[in-house]
């Protein structure tokens, strides 16, 4: 059992019709059929969203997206149309909420790997693959491939895990033209935000990408490389053989799976909520990895 610890009621607002409530987003639609997406400060982890937010954490990953957005403008265009908040929306909407086109979303996941970690290295440990790909002997936790890796996985709902498929399973989902232009273009992105981060003393290990169509133009959607979609790790305490720091929820997994907690990942009961100390912890992760890429103060974003 997993999902929402306390799922949310969703705010009603004059105009928008409620579609959805995901993990962190909620998704509406206006009147003249656009999307529009609110990132909340829930925060999931191990399949539970949990009953404890991360302050400004949805700001964070909106205002992070749109910068990378600018920056990969030229690869692949974008959904989002507007930021402007709508009419008669709470006034916590701010700095959260996009208005996004409308697409047809392609049903997968389009993960690029750079750095072995995660399930990528419980499959290569157990065949030398990830996703089917066979990689050479020798690598740990944390190594860096000869070469990125699209390893593409399918969507799961709320409380299921994605899990991942051989790139012949995605065509034969989506059809062989349609998968060789997925592989690329995530390819080709992960390429360019790996190369930014880099310069900004980020390693970028990897990173999942959604995708949809507006007719036959394929378009980048959903958050694109946040704490939440992405790895990464500070470039200069990376070491090859063990777990590696990381600006993301690693706070949070740690603290529910150590003695402090109380909680039995493998029962079926909810998560509790987070301490006080957790929460700004994570919290300052995700500022610092906004303020690292984006060369910006937080305090100065709004």
């Amino acid at each position: 059992m997993s999902g929402f610890v306390e799922k949310p009621e969703p705010v009603q607002v004059p105009g928008l019709t409620h579609l959805h409530t995901g993990k962190v987003r909620d998704l509406y639609r206006n009147e003249a059929g656009d999307l529009v997406m609110v990132a909340s400060d829930r925060m999931s982890a191990f399949d539970w969203v949990l009953p404890t937010e991360i302050p400004d954490k949805g700001r964070v990953l909106t205002q992070l997206s749109l910068w990378w957005f600018d920056q990969l403008s030229d690869l692949v265009p974008h959904h989002v149309l507007s930021t402007e908040l709508p009419a008669g929306a709470p006034a916590d909407w701010a700095g959260r909420t996009t208005v996004c086109k409308s697409l047809a979303m392609v049903p997968v996941e389009c993960v690029a790997r750079g750095y072995l970690t995660g399930s990528g290295l419980i499959e290569y440990d157990e065949s030398r693959t990830v996703c089917g790909l066979a990689l050479p002997e020798g690598l740990s936790d944390g190594s860096e491939l000869p070469s990125p890796i699209f390893t593409p996985a399918t969507k799961a709902a709320v409380g299921d895990h994605d899990e991942n498929v051989s790139y012949e399973e995605v065509v034969r989902q989506v059809g062989a033209d349609t998968a060789a232009v997925l592989r690329r273009t995530t390819l080709d992105v992960y390429s360019r935000a790996r190369d930014i981060a880099r310069e900004r003393g980020i390693i970028l290990a990897d990173t999942k990408f959604e995708f949809g169509f507006d007719g036959e133009t394929l378009i980048l959607a959903d958050e694109v490389l946040t704490p939440d979609s992405s790895r990464f790790w500070p470039a200069d305490q990376w070491k090859p053989g063990r777990a590696q720091p990381s600006y993301d929820k690693q706070f949070v997994r740690n603290w529910l799976v150590s003695p402090d907690s109380g909680w039995d990942r493998k029962s079926e009961q909810p998560p509790p909520p987070l301490p006080q100390e957790i929460v700004d912890a994570t919290r300052a992760k995700y500022l610092e990895a906004y303020e690292l890429l984006t060369g910006k103060a937080w305090s100065d974003s709004f």
